[in-house]
């Protein structure tokens, strides 16, 4: 009897570690990532214009003074820009274009490219087959506009 315990406790970690690792444990993850532009402005009366520049790139705009002294600020971000999803998961992402005309965009890793259009939904679908941190990244909006597919490995 004490030879069929420790047999019998393997065996069960056995099935509970091949159960665990199928793809029967993996779920369908489906997110929006919606590709915005938060604005802020304000006169120079209350805050004058900014003395030092912006990273280089389409992904933050920094619109001088107008007539009224009226300065505004923006950057293009995905939101939410990190997804988090566990091995094995078939993971579909619905990009929505909200600001910006186009996002050609890729998710390093998967090789997946997807370009989003304003008022169009552009979906990509994957497993998340192997664990890791993914950059999802517009090409016209750096370096602002990256965010991350977060692949959290089996234990």
């Amino acid at each position: 009897m004490s030879q069929s315990r420790p047999i019998g406790t393997a065996l069960a970690a056995l099935v509970l570690l091949t159960a665990y690792a199928s793809p029967a444990f993996a779920a369908e993850r489906r997110f929006v990532i919606a590709a915005v532009e938060p604005k802020g402005g304000v006169t120079v009366d209350l805050e004058p214009f900014p003395a030092t520049t912006l990273p280089e790139g389409g992904g933050y705009v920094l619109k001088v003074p107008d007539d009224n002294g009226r300065w505004e600020v923006s950057a293009y971000v995905w939101m939410p820009s990190q997804i988090v999803v566990n091995q094995g998961d078939q993971v579909i992402l619905e990009f929505v274009g909200i600001n910006g005309a186009a996002h050609p965009t890729t998710i390093e890793g998967y090789e997946q490219t997807v370009t989003v259009h304003r008022g169009e939904v552009a979906t990509v679908t994957l497993t998340a087959d192997r664990p890791g941190v993914f950059a999802i990244s517009c090409a016209t909006h750096q370096p602002s506009m990256v965010g991350e597919l977060v692949v959290l490995a089996h234990p």
